[in-house]
């Protein structure tokens, strides 16, 4: 199969290429000169692309907070005019792949807490991301239907693998450091999923249709999470009250290196879980569970 990879360089990118280079024939279009096809999607793009039987639309931005009206908007120059860029790249070229694959996110229904969302939830989502997540699909679906191509949107949650950017990659690098702080008696659920097991799922699109949900189907606790990443890295996991916790966070809301913020308090300490049943019946999805199958150091 000829594969078109957008975002190549990403973390989720790089375990897609990694998964299927050997069996697959993989191109890639990013902003490094080591893309076979070079450009900025937050611009138009002056390309012809051949033609891909699977287009995998990973780039994008992600993993920040803006801080003014010039950040938020870079939200929507890379996710929704990049998508708009690509995809009209493409029809331009002439060349029409089977099956466009969008990664999006569950922050699309804007939710902190709740229990097995499934895929019919509103798209409540209202922060920067989100909205641009939400265009972006939006976009490739209309795409999809105007030229006939078969629409594939993947909505993930925490995405879990090595060198993983956002907040999995802080909490490694915390534990790792030994100034991970976890609230006392949290009993919060998060649902996740293996960059491995979406990387190697790709294939099983073409054809496909549809919106889907992918966890890992377990959902654990956090604090399962927190001890599983500990005892590999034989690390302790220090535990204080929750004001305690919501003092220090202050800290990281005005000093961004700092590992803990109001923001991110609100998140490890809410369970929220999404229902992945769709993806099972529809897309052969056989995900492995996170605990017990990641490991921090191959």
């Amino acid at each position: 199969m000829r594969i078109l990879i957008t975002g190549g360089n990403g973390f989720l990118g790089r375990n897609i290429i990694q998964i299927l280079k050997d069996s697959h024939d993989i191109l890639t279009l990013g902003r490094s000169v080591d893309n076979d096809f070079i450009s900025d999607l937050a611009y138009p793009i002056d390309l012809k692309l051949p033609k891909f039987d699977l287009i995998i639309h990973a780039a994008g931005k992600a993993h920040s907070i803006p801080k003014n009206k010039k950040e938020e908007a870079e939200f929507f120059e890379v996710n929704s005019k990049g998508t708009q860029n690509l995809l009209k790249t493409v029809a331009s070229s002439g060349c029409f792949p089977n099956t466009l694959v969008m990664i999006s996110s569950v922050s699309v229904y804007g939710l902190d807490s709740g229990h097995s969302i499934s895929e019919i939830h509103p798209l409540n989502g209202a922060s920067p991301y989100a909205l641009s997540k939400i265009s972006a699909e939006n976009f490739s679906r209309e795409w999809g239907i105007e030229h006939g191509v078969n629409v594939v949107i993947l909505r993930l949650p925490l995405v879990i693998g090595h060198n993983a950017p956002g907040n999995f990659g802080a909490m490694v690098k915390a534990i790792e450091k030994g100034y991970y702080f976890r609230l006392a008696n949290m009993e919060n659920r998060k649902s996740m999923v293996l960059a491995e097991d979406v990387a190697s799922l790709m294939p099983q699109l073409l054809n496909k249709n549809g919106t889907y949900n992918l966890t890992d189907g377990v959902n654990p606790l956090f604090t399962e999470l927190d001890a599983y990443l500990a005892s590999q890295l034989g690390k302790r996991i220090w535990t204080f009250p929750v004001s305690v916790l919501k003092l220090f966070s202050k800290i990281g809301d005005v000093v961004p290196i700092f590992p803990l913020s109001t923001y991110r308090l609100e998140k490890l300490s809410s369970s929220l879980t999404f229902d992945h049943q769709k993806a099972i019946k529809e897309l052969g999805w056989e995900p492995r569970p996170v605990i017990g199958t990641f490991r921090i150091k191959e």
